[in-house]
């Protein structure tokens, strides 16, 4: 019998530390119908689900973690973690692995209705503020004969990180121009750190990525490879696009950003702060609070946070507003 209780007693306790390793906090739950006073009273950690390393969610997220510990003395203590983005993130938040996550309008969306990747099967989560615009950024090689998206048949393409909002766009951009991504591309399923060096040595062709600007990745590639590499217009694919979903539109990346000779055409699409609809009200409007009182700290620390007004952060829909958040945009 003591032989069992000391297996039960370890097994419990490997639970929780695979738990704690995986990020998971311990943020106060809803109290549904209560007055929202925008302040946490318990000591509080949470975790804040990013992107890839040398993304713009990863650089802000880290800078966002700071502020809110900054702004809260302590109290609320957040950290950031590196992700594979949009998906993922959704996926992560909503096992509790993370309290705050990052993430595209389009998989937001795609999340709360319960459609692509989520298989029916709506997921539990509300928006704190509608963010900055995200570009898709499609570059290629130079010589790799690649003038269209249709073009990319056959190629090396890298798409993005497994489950990341990236690799949602990339498929859908590559179906409105007629190919199969699973078929008729050579898929390289790679973060943002690999898919660049893959750019730089020649074993990638093609690649997308959705992010702020400037993305730092990006910013490497073409400081290290400008006359190997180009921007792809695949605007003419925005059409295909809206029919899958409202949240895109046409957007210009302006030549300075990187330190081109032109302006680059392609297809933007909204990110949004997420958290699941069970956070404490209070703990929600505490972070809403941090992303505009704290607006000028996060620019600092990349600039596409200019992009965060408190004009556009109602614009979550299909994505409902947190109650917490919507307290502290309404003041």
């Amino acid at each position: 019998m003591r032989r069992v209780v000391k297996v039960a007693a370890v097994a419990l306790l490997a639970v929780g530390l695979i738990a704690g390793c995986g990020g998971r906090r311990d943020a106060p739950k809803s109290d549904a119908g209560a007055q929202v006073s925008c302040e946490v009273k318990q000591d509080t950690r949470i975790g804040i689900a990013t992107g890839n390393a040398t993304g713009v969610y990863f650089a802000l997220g880290n800078a966002y973690a700071d502020q809110i510990s900054q702004a809260t003395d302590g109290k609320v203590k957040a950290t950031a973690a590196e992700t594979g983005a949009s998906v993922q993130n959704i996926q992560q938040l909503v096992a509790g692995n993370y309290q705050v996550a990052f993430s595209l309008a389009d998989s937001a969306a795609d999340a709360v209705l319960g459609t692509g990747g989520f298989d029916g099967k709506k997921q539990p989560v509300q928006a704190l503020s509608r963010l900055y615009p995200n570009y898709t950024q499609v570059i290629v090689r130079n010589g790799a004969g690649i003038k269209s998206v249709a073009d990319m048949r056959g190629k090396r393409v890298s798409t993005g990180s497994p489950k990341s909002g990236t690799e949602v766009i990339a498929q859908r951009v590559l179906q409105a121009a007629g190919l199969n991504p699973d078929g008729d591309i050579s898929a390289q399923r790679l973060d943002l750190t690999k898919t660049v060096d893959g750019m730089k040595d020649g074993s990638i062709d093609a690649m997308f990525f959705s992010g702020g600007l400037p993305t730092p990745g990006i910013t490497d590639l073409f400081t290290s490879a400008k006359d190997k590499v180009a921007f792809l217009d695949i605007t003419d694919q925005l059409a295909g696009m809206k029919k899958i979903s409202p949240v895109y539109e046409a957007g210009t990346i302006p030549a300075a950003t990187y330190g081109l000779t032109a302006d680059a055409k392609t297809i933007v699409v909204p990110n949004v702060l997420l958290v699941r609809d069970d956070v404490d009200a209070n703990l929600a409007c505490v972070l809403t609070k941090t992303l505009f009182d704290r607006k000028p700290q996060l620019e600092q620390a990349n600039s596409a946070a200019k992009g965060i007004t408190r004009e556009n952060a109602r614009n979550t829909d299909p994505v409902p507003l947190n109650r917490g958040a919507l307290y502290f945009l309404n003041k």
